[in-house]
């Protein structure tokens, strides 16, 4: 047995789960695992956040606390080891928005996927009404812009070689269109996307929408968890859906939609570049070689988002520098997989 496992069996132990077997649940690209554990025919989840891999449960307790005080479902902490890296959560169990719609067929699958996406939209009316919670980070333009060139600096960089330059003139760019922004920043929950939202239908108003995922929510635009929402990089969303969700919350905040679209697409733009680049990444430095299959999608979204008028400079930067991920590149990239350290 390691020391983490030793660890973890006595932070169960504490808790009154010794000798519970734990039964995987799908968890995300960061060092975090989760378990599920079942006593007296109740769930609940461990959250196992090594520090030694640089996680940290602390944010998870500070957002979750606050999105709970407003009325909002993330799930419960049930108990913590701060210092070791361990939580025990309310299970809210596996109904996540991408579950949910994925058997459904026409009718039903616009109906269900409309109310779903209405209720995510809901929240994140609520979450933008409320005073950001103390001490919370800002994602400001200088760390948007640098993340948006990571696309060059792993995809590019993992299909046909670096450019510096190339770099240096798309990140000055978005710098300087990030930074012309105007809004009151709220808190934005990063990676707000059908497979972070769970579906609660037996809980009522805002309570149906389940979170997970938000220890890295900082203060930023209003219209980026849109992004995240919208501009899904694991499932496709129709146009028209988007647009439809998109007025609901201009509709819901007073927002002028003309000004709000710019916003929108120059933060998904930002948004699907980083997500280039991390993908890229999780393949060539981490050795999961799944990721690059998304990249189509994402570079989809990124030729949508790059015809905005506003955005029309930006476009010999991006699709002049940056190839298309074709079946070529995406096994490029796969035949380096966990081959990369820098890039």
């Amino acid at each position: 047995m390691t020391d983490r496992q030793e660890a973890r069996a006595r932070f169960l132990a504490a808790h009154g789960y010794d000798g519970i077997a734990l039964a995987p649940v799908s968890g995300d690209a960061s060092n975090r695992r989760y378990d599920r554990l079942r006593r007296d025919g109740r769930g609940v989840i461990l959250m196992d956040a090594p520090p030694e891999k640089g996680e940290d449960v602390r944010p998870f307790i500070r957002i979750a606390t606050h999105l709970r005080d407003l009325g909002l479902a993330a799930p419960e902490i049930f108990a913590a080891d701060e210092d070791a890296g361990f939580l025990l959560l309310e299970d809210l169990g596996d109904d996540l928005f991408a579950r949910v719609l994925a058997p459904l067929r026409g009718a039903e699958a616009a109906e269900t996927e409309n109310r779903l996406y209405s209720g995510a939209i809901d929240v994140l009316v609520r979450l933008h009404e409320a005073p950001l919670p103390a001490d919370v980070d800002t994602y400001d333009a200088a760390e948007m812009a640098d993340r948006a060139a990571l696309a060059f600096d792993w995809y590019r960089a993992g299909t046909i070689g670096p450019d510096p330059e190339a770099r240096a003139a798309f990140q000055a760019a978005m710098l300087g269109a990030l930074a012309e922004l105007e809004a009151r920043p709220v808190l934005i929950l990063r990676d707000y996307h059908a497979e972070n939202l769970l579906w609660l239908p037996g809980r009522t108003g805002l309570a149906r929408v389940g979170l997970l995922d938000f220890q890295d929510a900082t203060a930023g635009h209003p219209a980026y968890d849109l992004v995240s929402l919208l501009q899904d990089a694991r499932r496709d969303v129709s146009p028209e859906l988007e647009t439809r969700m998109i007025a609901r919350f201009c509709a819901a905040t007073g927002t002028d939609a003309t000004e709000f679209s710019r916003a929108y697409h120059l933060l998904g733009l930002q948004r699907n570049l980083r997500i280039l680049g991390v993908f890229a990444r999780l393949c060539l430095r981490d050795g999961k070689a799944h990721y690059p299959d998304f990249l189509p999608r994402v570079w989809g979204l990124i030729r949508r988002d790059i015809v905005h008028p506003a955005l029309s400079d930006f476009a010999p930067l991006v699709t002049g520098s940056l190839p298309e991920p074709t079946p070529d590149h995406i096994n490029g990239l796969k035949s380096q997989c966990g081959q990369m350290q820098t890039a």
